[in-house]
């Protein structure tokens, strides 16, 4: 399955929350598997059950409302502060988004975020607060997320702005590259270089 990410068209979950810490995404409780399968069912294990019951969710969590769905979770600002826990990008990524949306990221969250695949788009205070908006009034409302563009749009309203993105990461991510794969795919420049220099 590639890695690869360009375009993102989809329905978005709006978690309307700031300051959500890595212990929120994945509690500490879960971190004792080395795999990166199976955090996902525990994504924001303690907002989504009451008594830690997977029988018995919290209706008012909005995972758990049917009517916000897709691959893009939006969340309130300072998203990812807290520890350094690489597996809080593990178990969103698991639970199936591919992007993330928030108006600003803690630098290790976004670090670890970048490496596993998962997108995490930067967008203005405004900007965010414009996306909370369109969820209220149409819970399908959609985003574009454009890789190579650096684009992100609200589909139903046309509003957009640009994100950034190091080169570097947006090589990979647009190619599915992790570092190793990036440094195979300019090997010819490396050895060229090598020749060079000798």
């Amino acid at each position: 399955m590639s890695k690869a990410i360009n375009i993102i068209q989809s329905g978005f979950v709006p978690l309307n929350i700031e300051n959500i810490d890595t212990d929120q995404i994945i509690p500490a409780r879960f971190l004792k598997a080395t795999s990166r399968d199976g955090f996902g069912q525990n994504l924001f294990r303690d907002w989504r059950y009451n008594n830690d019951d997977v029988n018995q969710p919290k209706t008012e969590f909005i995972l758990n409302n049917p009517a916000y769905k897709g691959k893009i979770l939006v969340a309130g600002k300072n998203f990812g502060c807290g520890s350094s826990r690489e597996h809080a990008a593990w178990a969103i990524k698991d639970y199936g988004f591919d992007v993330v949306v928030s108006s600003f990221y803690a630098d290790i969250f976004k670090s670890n975020a970048l490496n596993n695949f998962l997108l995490p788009v930067r967008v203005s205070e405004d900007f965010l607060q414009r996306i909370y908006k369109a969820a209220d009034k149409d819970p399908l409302t959609e985003l574009n997320i454009n890789l190579q563009e650096q684009t992100i749009t609200i589909l139903e309203t046309g509003d957009q702005e640009i994100f950034d993105i190091s080169a570097y990461k947006k090589t990979c991510l647009l190619n599915g590259y992790d570092d190793i794969d990036y440094l195979l795919s300019i090997r010819s420049e490396i050895e060229q270089f090598e020749v060079q220099k000798s």
